[in-house]
């Protein structure tokens, strides 16, 4: 993180006016807060826009914050600092360890703490190799996997969701070759029992944004009978 750039902070946090309380604190050292006070708003927005750090309440209407934790560190590698005035172990517990919470912070707390909480852990984040940071590079293609953007030739591609899953699965394994079944298996938004034309949609909407001749491709390969490979 280069040193004064804004940091752009997720909140999902329903009590409105704590959250207007920490947006001000936090804008005075550079951090832009957008709340949500309802959970599943606030996991729409993850994949909708680059956050560096996300700071989720326990006590959410509709749906608990472990649950929220547990599906976005499902969707995204962003860094979560849990606050929450719950007071059980257990629930710090679950969260640092089997949700995927980066950090636990109890209610009520000094804003200061919390400033101090977020540098700390990005400092983390920034001194992982870039592999742990979610990125995978070759040398035309590049995942970075905390935005969940592809690039082709440093040109950011525009992808749905399951365009970005199937492409990332062929570029984690380049040469493999991927049955239809395998890549409607591996890729979450796409039901498993999806038709192989289905599949084959998919794979022509990602060659018309990547090859110069779609029909004549260069780079997903289809391997008859079987399925498809990406060759770099």
């Amino acid at each position: 993180m280069e040193e004064n750039q804004t940091l752009e902070v997720l909140m999902i946090e329903d009590d409105v006016e704590l959250a207007e309380i920490l947006s001000d604190y936090l804008k005075k050292h550079n951090m832009n807060v957008t709340n949500y006070d309802e959970p599943y708003t606030g996991m729409s927005a993850v994949n909708a826009k680059h956050f560096d750090v996300l700071l989720l309440d326990l006590t959410l209407p509709n749906l608990d914050g472990l649950e929220v934790c547990k599906r976005i560190t499902k969707q995204k590698n962003i860094p979560i600092i849990i606050s929450s005035a719950r007071g059980d172990v257990n629930d710090k517990v679950k969260a640092l360890e089997e949700y995927g919470a980066d950090d636990y912070l109890p209610k009520p707390y000094d804003p200061k703490e919390l400033v101090a909480r977020i540098h700390s852990l990005l400092r983390r984040y920034s001194k992982r190799n870039p592999k742990e940071l979610g990125r995978e590079q070759n040398n035309v293609f590049r995942i970075d996997k905390h935005s969940r953007e592809i690039f082709f030739k440093d040109k950011r591609l525009d992808l749905t969701r399951a365009e970005y899953e199937i492409l990332t699965l062929l570029i984690s394994k380049k040469g493999h070759v991927f049955s239809r079944e395998a890549i409607a298996i591996e890729s979450e938004s796409i039901n498993p029992e999806s038709s192989n034309k289905s599949i084959d949609v998919i794979i022509g909407r990602l060659r018309s944004k990547i090859e110069e001749n779609p029909k004549n491709p260069r780079y997903i390969i289809s391997v008859r009978g079987v399925g498809y490979k990406l060759e770099v």
